[in-house]
């Protein structure tokens, strides 16, 4: 038992240390680990297996709404990525460059991506003409590179996972629709499958996508109070378009500009599943995105026909489309349970001699430990039932959490004593001057303008320089 023990505590306490319970938690989940390449990861099959229920869910949701994989070059040619100013300027200082082909000097540099739009326009403008060709609404699954100087395991690494969708379209109203169509898309998934709440709205100027028009955000609060960037939604209009020269015609062979999106989310959703529904045990996954939904424990598993009978039970669960794995290692049940926990996997079904007996099995729910007996043969429709409601309660928990964290101040003293106090939100008045934003966000610590909101506004002047106020703002420290 003593060893059983030290396997929990080698996770830290959420309290004790946030950003240690982190490591120890991504570490023992056998999620992800560094690589010999400072700042990239390697994913474990753990940490994968996520970003494939990610993939296929939203997959699914995007070609649902009309979107079309398809998948361009890792490098970008120096002069495509020179044509939009804003872009280049915004992306310089991350920006890996390949200056040798084997052991000849390139004629022209070439940068591993860091995101793709130089490319998707250099597509489009040569095979772009009529209207006939519109609209496009594509979507790629790749890795970017970004030079970052500090990284952390999914939130922040040079190379991460992502999908980037890339759109163009013959008005303005289309193109600017199927922005908030991607954001709506990000926020039925954020919030159905991963059962995270989140504030979401445009973004201020200063905070916008380089090259972006309006730039829309899900913002989701972490367990410490933090907020975390978790997808975006871009409207460009017609400025990259126009910077690749990207014309069709029209019906009335007239020569138009196009319109164009962007929107993404990455690998870094994963840290966020971790740090909204993480407990001091180890990951706690919502059933509609965990690999793996049940494990069954045979207990007392060397006595004749546990085995056979919980091998039975992942057969039975299987064949009604559950994802269901057993543990018949030689392990102890306390370890093996403990294991399960560490994984985050939502539930256990425990088996053993008496169970047999008695024609029943325990399921044990990861979120809350509650044990709940089930007759074995009605486990198949039983277990769907407690994976829906562990998945709602999974939410309404992060959401009790998200609305008590979330403040108001009308005056900068009151904002500053507040974020001393408190962790979250802060909902404030602002002029619209980066200036102003710019001292916020000093004066506070570090708290940023995360969205926009939309609600009735609480006061009629800007928290800092007491001028009239264009909007109401989510201020809050950030990943």
């Amino acid at each position: 038992m003593a060893k059983e023990k030290k396997f929990v505590e080698s996770i830290t306490s959420r309290d004790v240390d946030f950003a240690q319970w982190y490591t120890d938690v991504v570490r023992e989940a056998k999620l992800c680990d560094y690589s010999s390449v400072k700042g990239c990861l390697n994913y474990l099959p753990n940490g994968y297996a996520i970003w494939e229920k990610i993939q296929a869910d939203l997959d699914k949701r995007f070609k649902e709404t009309g979107v079309e994989n398809v998948y361009l070059p890792v490098l970008i040619p120096e002069n495509l990525l020179q044509k939009e100013s804003d872009h280049i300027e915004g992306f310089a200082p991350e920006v890996a460059w390949v200056t040798k082909g084997g052991m000849e000097r390139l004629q022209e540099k070439m940068c591993i991506r860091p995101t793709s739009e130089t490319l998707f326009c250099d597509l489009w403008s040569r095979t772009v003409q009529s209207y006939r060709d519109l609209p496009k609404v594509w979507n790629q699954w790749c890795s970017v590179l970004r030079w970052e100087k500090t990284t952390r395991p999914f939130l922040r690494s040079r190379e991460f996972l992502w999908q980037e969708g890339h759109t163009i379209h013959a008005t303005y109203e289309e193109a600017e629709e199927r922005t908030l169509t991607m954001l709506r898309v990000y926020q039925e998934f954020i919030r159905d499958s991963l059962a995270i709440p989140f504030v979401s709205g445009p973004k201020t100027e200063s905070e916008k996508f380089a090259g972006a028009q309006d730039t829309y955000t899900v913002e989701a609060l972490m367990h410490d109070g933090k907020a975390l960037q978790s997808a975006t939604s871009h409207f460009f209009g017609s400025g990259f378009p126009d910077a690749f020269d990207i014309k069709y015609l029209d019906k009335n062979n007239e020569l138009h500009s196009v319109y164009e999106t962007s929107w993404g989310l990455s690998t870094r959703i994963i840290g966020a599943i971790i740090m909204v529904h993480g407990d001091d045990s180890g990951l706690v996954l919502p059933p509609r995105i965990a690999p793996v939904q049940t494990r069954v424990i045979p207990i007392a598993q060397h006595k004749e026909g546990v085995l056979e009978k919980a091998n039975e039970l992942v057969d039975t669960l299987a064949k009604a489309g559950y994802s269901v794995k057993i543990d018949d290692s030689e392990k102890s049940p306390g370890w093996k349970f403990s294991e399960q926990e560490m994984l985050g996997i939502p539930t256990r079904i425990e088996i053993g001699p008496k169970d047999i007996d008695q024609g029943q099995v325990v399921v044990v729910r990861r979120d809350t430990r509650e044990k709940i007996i089930v007759p074995i043969d009605e486990i198949a429709t039983r277990l769907g039932e407690i994976l829906e409601t562990i998945q709602k309660d999974m939410y309404d928990r992060a959401k009790a959490f998200l609305d008590s964290h979330i403040d108001t101040a009308v005056t900068m003293d009151e904002m500053k004593e507040k974020f001393n106090e408190n962790r979250g939100f802060i909902k404030a008045m602002w002029c619209g001057s980066e200036e102003c934003e710019g001292e916020i966000k000093y004066e506070t610590g570090g708290a940023s303008s995360r969205c926009i909101c939309k609600e009735d506004p609480i006061s009629d002047t800007c928290i800092y320089c007491g001028k009239p106020a264009k909007h109401m703002v989510y201020f809050g420290k950030a990943y």
